[in-house]
C-alpha cells in the first residue's frame, strides 16, 4: 500500500519557517482575517505609491518587501481554501502590528542606520514635513519644499488663522480678497467658511497649478495680476484684504504704489502677514519664481512705514486678534499687521 504524501504546509508550520503559521488549527475561519490582512497590504502598497517618490531606492525596497507580504498571504489563501485551516487572530495582529510600526520607523526616519529599507547612509528627512497636502488633496510642491528646509509659508499661516480672523472681524469676513503666492489654497479654505465670499490675486505664473487651482481660475474667484500695478477693481469692493507673503518680495519703491492700492480696495481694513527677520524662504524657488529672495523686515521697520506712507493700524481689530489668539492659545508664525482702509 503506497504511503500518502504529507502536507507541506504542515511542515512548514512544525518547523516554524513563517511567521504565524504554525498558529493554524482544523476548523475554517480565515476569510475574515485574511480579508483584512489584504486590505492592510493595499493600503500600505497605495501609501507608498503616494508619499515615497522622491527617493526610488527607498521606494524600490519598500515595494518589494510589500509584496512579499502580499504573496504570503496569497498562498496562505489558497492552502487553506484547500485545506480548511485557520490563522489565529492575535497571531495575524501581532505580525501585522509588526509591519506597521517597521515601516512608520522607516518613513519617519529615511537612515540606513535606522531603518530596514537600507536607504542611503546618512540621509536623514523628516517625511511630515515633506508632506504637506493642498486644498485638492494633492501634494503641493512648494509647501513641501518650504516644510522640508526650515521655511516659513504666512499663506499657510493664514490658513491656521482663520477661526482668530473671523474672531477679530467678524461680518467683514463675509467679503475677502487674498493676495499672494499660492492664492488657491487660501482662496479655497475661506471658501470653506460659512457665509464668506473669497477671491485671489496671484502674483506670480500658475504653470504648475493643481486642478482645484485651474478650477479657481476658470470660476473667475482667482487670477494672476503683478501687484506693482493698480489692481483690477474698483474701490471698496471688498470688505476684507488679506496679504501674505507677497510684500516680503517688493522693494520700497513698489510697496509705495501696492500697499495704497490694498488700501483702496478694501473697505474694513487690511491683514498683512509677514515673515520675521531670520526666518527662512524657498531658495531655490525664490530667484526662479520670485525673481529675488525675499527682505524680512522687523515690525519696527514695518510701523514707520505705515505711518510714513499714511496707514494707520486698526487698534480694534488688533485688541480682538491678540484676545481670539490669546484664549485659543494661537501663536502666529508669521508677523501680523492690521491696518485702516482708505477714508
Amino acid at each position: 500500500m503506497s504511503r500518502r504524501p504529507g502536507n507541506p504546509a504542515r511542515r512548514l508550520a512544525d518547523g516554524g519557517s513563517l511567521p504565524f503559521v504554525g498558529s493554524m488549527h482544523s476548523k475554517s475561519r480565515s476569510s475574515p482575517i485574511l480579508s483584512v490582512g489584504l486590505l492592510v497590504v493595499v493600503a500600505l502598497l497605495n501609501f507608498c505609491d503616494l508619499h515615497i517618490r522622491w527617493d526610488a531606492e527607498f521606494e524600490i525596497k519598500c515595494f518589494a518587501l510589500l509584496w512579499k507580504l502580499l504573496i504570503l498571504f496569497f498562498f496562505l489563501f489558497v492552502d487553506l481554501r484547500a485545506q480548511s485551516f485557520s490563522l489565529d487572530i492575535v497571531t495575524v495582529v501581532q505580525f501585522l502590528g509588526e509591519m506597521v510600526l517597521d515601516i512608520s520607523k522607516c518613513v519617519d526616519t529615511v537612515s540606513s542606520a535606522t531603518s530596514f529599507c537600507g536607504c542611503k547612509e546618512g540621509k536623514t528627512v523628516n517625511i511630515r514635513q515633506k508632506m504637506v497636502l493642498d486644498i485638492s488633496g494633492r501634494i503641493s510642491d512648494r509647501e513641501a519644499l518650504s516644510k522640508a528646509e526650515g521655511g516659513v509659508s504666512c499663506t499657510l499661516e493664514i490658513q491656521r488663522s482663520i477661526p482668530i480672523l473671523k474672531k477679530a472681524y467678524g461680518d467683514s469676513m463675509h467679503k475677502v480678497l487674498h493676495v499672494g503666492p499660492d492664492t488657491c489654497s487660501a482662496v479655497s479654505s475661506l471658501l470653506k467658511e460659512e457665509d464668506t465670499e473669497a477671491w485671489g490675486v496671484e502674483p506670480y505664473d500658475l504653470d504648475d497649478a493643481s486642478a482645484n487651482c485651474k478650477s479657481l481660475v476658470r470660476k473667475g474667484l482667482v487670477r494672476v495680476a503683478d501687484i506693482k500695478f493698480p489692481l483690477p477693481y474698483r474701490a471698496k469692493s471688498f470688505s476684507l484684504v488679506i496679504v501674505s507673503d507677497a510684500l516680503d518680495y517688493l522693494s520700497p519703491k513698489y510697496l509705495n504704489k501696492t500697499l495704497p492700492e490694498l488700501a483702496r480696495v478694501s473697505a474694513d481694513g487690511i491683514v498683512i502677514f509677514s515673515g520675521h527677520p531670520g526666518q527662512q524662504r524657498v531658495k531655490g524657488a525664490e530667484m526662479s519664481k520670485f525673481g529675488r529672495p525675499a527682505k524680512f523686515r522687523s515690525s519696527s521697520w514695518w510701523i514707520r512705514y505705515f505711518v510714513q506712507i499714511g496707514l494707520q493700524e486698526n487698534e480694534p481689530a488688533i485688541k480682538k486678534f491678540e484676545q481670539a489668539s490669546l484664549k485659543k492659545s494661537y501663536k502666529p508664525a508669521c508677523q501680523v499687521f492690521h491696518l485702516q482702509s482708505s477714508n
